[in-house]
């Protein structure tokens, strides 16, 4: 990225010299980062640390660094939805790359490897409840990188394409882009025992994923013909919220990014899992030894 000076009405710096949102100092940030959605889950992270070095909250933004096996590291919890990823990652940026005295770009970019640990529902009929899915390829719904220059230089736009026309895309919602995860980090964290999967990110938990309470359905077989989807041996494993602007904004700003989630419900099979923590916890402890 091209070297400059960022306004104060575009990147704004706390009294304390912490970045608006999540009050973090560009002194806390690690080089790697876990990110879960639930700010209680930061604790059960933590509890894995060796140490903690220090602890911040602000909103649902809830933060503890530390070191795992002598390693700096450091969980961030970043609430529910799309919108969410988009505050997260360019703060998390701009920790890393600008410099806060003087608002400049740093000339020397600093990457982050950042993991995201989630829980997810899933599309196919013999994904069992409790299987970890990596997100290799996420599809937004979200629009949130079409906001982005270079959304094109970092999306698939063949399986983009393939997917608008097989699910006739209603032109009223965000187009959707497809993202994938970083492939080195890919098979670090899930060696052969994880889900290789493909993962939608849903701008909402009702409609958007196809739940229906009292207001009727815009597209009622949408999910349906999510299922039947096949673009050569792919085909949609899982919904979420979070992993598509992770990995899109991740690839823009040059981090390493991924999203792995538990399967906790079967939209197919309609089965549901409340008492998922085992299988999350577990999940953690995998992830932790390989980041």
């Amino acid at each position: 990225m091209e070297q400059r000076i960022i306004p104060s009405s575009e990147l704004i710096i706390n009294s304390d010299g912490s970045v608006f949102h999540l009050h973090l100092k560009p002194e806390q940030l690690t080089d790697r980062i876990i990110l879960v959605g639930d700010p209680g889950r930061v604790d059960i992270v933590a509890s894995f640390f060796d140490s903690r070095t220090f602890e911040v909250s602000s909103r649902e933004f809830h933060t503890i660094g530390g070191t795992y096996k002598g390693k700096p590291i450091m969980c961030l919890s970043h609430g529910i939805g799309p919108d969410n990823i988009d505050i997260v990652i360019n703060e998390l940026d701009a920790l890393a790359n600008v410099d806060f005295a003087t608002r400049e770009v740093r000339q020397e970019h600093r990457q982050l490897t950042m993991v995201r640990i989630g829980t997810s529902g899933a599309l196919q009929p013999e994904l069992r409840l409790g299987t970890p899915v990596i997100a290799t390829k996420a599809i937004g719904f979200d629009g949130v990188l079409n906001y982005y220059a270079g959304r094109n230089e970092v999306a698939d736009l063949e399986f983009e394409n393939e997917f608008v026309r097989q699910t006739a895309w209603n032109p009223l919602w965000a187009r959707p882009y497809v993202v994938d995860a970083d492939p080195e980090l890919v098979e670090r964290i899930g060696r052969d025992d994880m889900v290789r999967g493909n993962t939608i990110s849903a701008v909402g938990f009702y409609g958007p994923q196809g739940r229906q309470l009292r207001l009727p359905l815009a597209s009622p077989t949408l999910n349906q013909t999510i299922e039947q989807f096949r673009f050569g041996d792919r085909k949609i494993t899982n919904y979420e919220m979070e992993s598509a602007p992770l990995q899109g904004l991740g690839r823009l700003m040059g981090h390493k990014a991924m999203t792995v989630c538990a399967i906790i419900a079967n939209r197919m099979n309609t089965e549901a899992n409340p008492n998922y923590k085992t299988a999350v916890t577990d999940l953690i402890a995998t992830v932790l030894d390989r980041i």
